[in-house]
């Protein structure tokens, strides 16, 4: 049975000392679930009774491409209007209660592990009919059109249903659950589950052009970000620059996991438009 962490909100007691494990730098920066409390929410447009802890946002000179949220919608809540800019594609993932999605005229009714693409300017509204809170990542990109390649269409699935594809000479200790073909390159972002038994490894430090937003759904590890090893677990975030190097040991005694965004299949950007 899959398991799936979420904000622990609330505050400290007024005796907990303030020292933690967040790290902001040049090349990386870590949020531990420890700070993601009540008092750093954000309310949005045309959302009701729903905050949301906005973990990445496009940063010049950092990462520009992406922005991650973590929604909290109460019973009776949600939106009709959720997505003010036409241009920008989405990807909703639930982690805990059910979300009800109509998305380009259909209803779909979504519980932990539904995984969901929006493309842009898509018609979609979600809301939460039941009696209690409905939890959910969702990550939001600018879509790259180009000339000659159709845009992707919308889907609605199930972690669950999906069979993780193990990454080779790793002996099945290191997976993907890949929710789109890499081939398709109507994508110009992928958002994944990443798998590891516990003492898998990723054996060499990953330096390439993406940019990642790393959510931490189960487990622990020591993950290496730039020149630090830094010890993660269920409920934190990493958000990591280009070139980040970067690897991990599964540390714990159970699966980790973590749900990874990159942006994929374009040239880079060459000049501001």
């Amino acid at each position: 049975m899959a398991k799936y962490s979420k904000p622990i909100a609330g505050l400290p007691p007024q005796n907990q000392l303030m020292t933690d494990r967040a790290i902001f730098n040049e090349a990386y920066i870590f949020i531990p679930k420890g700070v993601m409390r009540d008092i750093v929410t954000s309310s949005l447009p045309h959302w009701d009774k729903t905050r949301a802890w906005i973990l990445a946002r496009p940063l010049s000179g950092f990462a520009e491409t992406f922005a991650q949220y973590i929604m909290e919608v109460s019973p009776g809540g949600g939106s009709t209007n959720p997505e003010t800019d036409f241009g920008a594609q989405g990807v909703l993932f639930i982690v805990d209660g059910t979300l009800t999605l109509k998305l380009e005229g259909k209803r779909h009714t979504m519980k932990p592990g539904g995984y969901a693409y929006i493309p842009a300017g898509a018609e979609w509204a979600a809301t939460n009919s039941s009696k209690k809170p409905v939890t959910f990542h969702w990550v939001r990109k600018a879509y790259e059109e180009v000339e000659g390649i159709g845009h992707p269409q919308s889907f609605v699935t199930q972690e669950q249903d999906i069979k993780p594809i193990d990454m080779p000479d790793t002996d099945g200790k290191w997976s993907t659950t890949r929710f789109v073909d890499p081939s398709d390159l109507r994508h110009d972002m992928h958002v994944n589950i990443v798998n590891f038994e516990p003492g898998g490894i990723i054996p060499f430090a990953e330096t390439h052009v993406m940019e990642h937003g790393i959510f931490v759904l189960e487990g622990q590890a020591v993950y290496r970000l730039n020149n630090d090893w830094v010890e993660v677990e269920a409920g934190d975030f990493m958000w990591l620059r280009a070139f980040c190097p970067q690897g991990c040991y599964a540390a714990g005694s159970s699966r980790f996991r973590y749900l990874l965004y990159k942006d994929v299949n374009r040239h880079p950007e060459l000049w501001k438009r």
